[in-house]
């Protein structure tokens, strides 16, 4: 939540240059509030875990919100409940026909790296949920695989298949401390990674306006802000749990399928002993930094979105 102080105060510079949430008198006593609308576009097997976990972290303020799920029309999910499909989540054709708008929506990963983004089945779809989030949301985070076809889609930048799957936890640094979306992060933070594929440093800057956010030398480039199509993309996973790359790495060695041990991620490397969560502290600076951003830019009038078309850095 935003301080309000004087404009006139040296602080208020000095604040806001740092990314801190500042606010006059006078834009206080203009600020109307409501409930934040954020979606959830849910393309993982586990649908039930991955709702836990954002739900947790977009929960995690003090503002209310309203959390909304959302499936591909026609694609049917195998490793989730159909009652529990038809019960919580809309078919995004739906959304689309509402005329329904969201302050901001999350479209996560899916575990179809091999495949060419054109060959994923329900492609055309996705690329028009891409397209409407410009005009119905305020606010798009593309997690994962899900961000690297965001980025494409938008920017033609290519996701480029690894010789070996990067799987761990990796330190990555801050590249923009003073950016209101790493309010309170630390010079360097480590982060989940489990992907076949990466995006390119040097393809994503040169793309005028992305800009590079958290970056690792192991692993490449973590965060990019799209101030253009008011997006993020993250390819790691603050979001997992403790024991998400845990499940990841028994269940390939159950199926007999060649993996490493994560990296750092067991204590002395050694799977008998338990994971240690060294990220969850900056999973929620992240989302909250990211929900309170998107109070401080969206339209009162929700029908606004996609008219009224203020940045995140406004």
């Amino acid at each position: 939540m935003p301080i309000k102080i004087p404009s006139s105060l040296p602080a208020y510079d000095v604040l806001r240059g740092e990314g801190v949430m500042v606010m006059d008198p006078d834009q206080a006593a203009r600020q109307d509030i409501r409930p934040l609308r954020i979606g959830l576009l849910n393309l993982m097997p586990k649908k039930i875990q991955t709702e836990n976990q954002f739900a947790r972290l977009i929960g995690a303020t003090p503002l209310q919100i309203e959390f909304d799920l959302i499936r591909m029309t026609e694609h049917q999910t195998k490793t989730t409940a159909a009652e529990h499909m038809e019960s919580f989540y809309r078919p995004f054709d739906e959304v689309a026909a509402s005329g329904d708008k969201y302050d901001g929506l999350i479209i996560t990963g899916a575990p179809i790296e091999h495949l060419e983004f054109d060959a994923v089945t329900y492609w055309q779809e996705l690329s028009r949920v891409f397209d409407w989030t410009q005009s119905h949301v305020h606010s798009t985070f593309g997690v994962c695989w899900g961000g690297m076809a965001m980025i494409n889609h938008f920017h033609g930048v290519k996701k480029h298949l690894l010789g070996a799957k990067a799987f761990g936890c990796f330190r990555h640094r801050n590249m923009d401390p003073s950016s209101p979306l790493l309010r309170g992060f630390s010079d360097d933070c480590v982060i989940p990674v489990s992907r076949w594929t990466e995006m390119k440093r040097a393809e994503i800057e040169a793309v005028s306006g992305l800009r590079i956010l958290l970056d690792s030398d192991e692993v490449g480039p973590c965060l990019v802000e799209d101030p253009g199509r008011r997006a993020l993309y993250i390819f790691n996973h603050f979001e997992y749990d403790s024991d998400t790359l845990k499940q990841e790495y028994d269940r390939d060695v159950a199926n007999g399928t060649p993996i490493n041990v994560p990296c750092n991620y067991y204590p002395g490397d050694d799977p008998a002993r338990a994971p240690q969560n060294r990220w969850r502290s900056h999973a929620h600076l992240l989302y909250g930094n990211w929900v309170s951003e998107i109070y401080e830019t969206t339209p009162y009038d929700i029908t606004r979105i996609g008219i009224e078309t203020t940045d995140l850095r406004g």
